[in-house]
């Protein structure tokens, strides 16, 4: 067993949440996973519950780490520090998340992002150890990216949020996307409920060389682009449900950054190397809680 502080995590997904306790990926005492419903107040005490009697079993950890998806208020001079903000998670819009955990815990909290909790998970851990400079991409219900830029997190008035940005259309896609706040923003054109839309079956169940797959990749392929000129990561890791053990797709995308970008901005090493699954596979996610924990 590791001498190392242990730590406490909770991810909070569109789809599910998971709690952990553990010193990192060699060492998970406690893992478990609930639905994300659509009523917070019952979630969130499901998951309180577990994780007092973790405690009570494996120990205090050091702190809590807060993995959610977005959007946040990481601002902690913000009125509303700590919460949820509009999101189209039915019923979860401007959840106090950091505020309740706290006070059920009496913990140091650390709250973020999903995806920057998973870039942290894989510097630390997995696919981009050694690195300062990564970017870490989901695609699941959401889309949603992590940026570590000189080994930290990027922050403003708020975090990214680079799904929601506005891609050129392939000319023979009608598609009008699924986004209630962008309709074809990237996240509506390629997240898993734009696939499902397109195709009318769930993502996993369709094949590689699905039409489908073909549209989202060109969308994921501008992203990946957009991310290259803005902050020139030396990784960029794509994980998330949709893509998941599916080398062929992430293949395919490395084909379309390469044809977005043109020669322009190309990565050192080339593709093949810059653009990878993550190393810490489905785990990147709850790994990431610990990581935000580990500071």
């Amino acid at each position: 067993m590791s001498a190392a502080p242990l730590l406490g995590g909770v991810e909070l997904g569109g789809t599910k949440c998971i709690g952990t306790i553990g010193t990192g990926p060699d060492d998970i005492r406690m893992r478990i996973e609930v639905p994300t419903g659509a009523d917070p107040a019952v979630t969130l005490e499901r998951l309180e519950t577990i994780l007092r009697n973790g405690i009570a079993l494996h120990g205090r950890p050091v702190a809590l780490g807060l993995a959610c998806f977005g959007p946040l208020e990481p601002d902690v001079q913000a009125a509303g520090f700590g919460r949820i903000g509009r999101t189209a998670k039915p019923g979860w819009s401007h959840t106090p998340i950091r505020a309740r955990f706290a006070h059920a815990f009496d913990l140091p909290v650390v709250l973020d992002t999903d995806v920057n909790g998973a870039v942290l998970a894989e510097a630390r851990w997995g696919a981009a150890q050694g690195l300062a400079d990564v970017a870490y991409v989901t695609v699941g219900t959401g889309i949603g990216v992590g940026l570590l830029v000189n080994g930290r997190l990027v922050h403003g008035f708020a975090h990214p949020e680079l799904g929601h940005i506005r891609v050129a259309r392939r000319p023979e896609d009608a598609f009008a996307g699924v986004c209630p706040f962008h309709g074809d923003c990237v996240e509506g054109l390629a997240a898993g409920p734009a696939i499902a839309a397109r195709a009318a079956r769930a993502a996993p169940e369709l094949p590689d060389e699905h039409p489908a797959f073909t549209s989202a990749l060109h969308a994921l392929g501008q992203l990946l682009h957009t991310i290259v000129l803005a902050t020139a990561p030396r990784r960029i890791i794509v994980g998330g449900g949709v893509l998941h053990d599916r080398p062929a797709l992430i293949g395919a995308l490395r084909r379309e950054l390469a044809g977005s970008l043109a020669g322009y901005g190309e990565p050192p090493g080339g593709f093949d190397a810059y653009v990878l699954a993550p190393a810490l596979g489905a785990a990147a996610g709850p790994l990431g809680a610990l990581a935000l924990a580990a500071g």
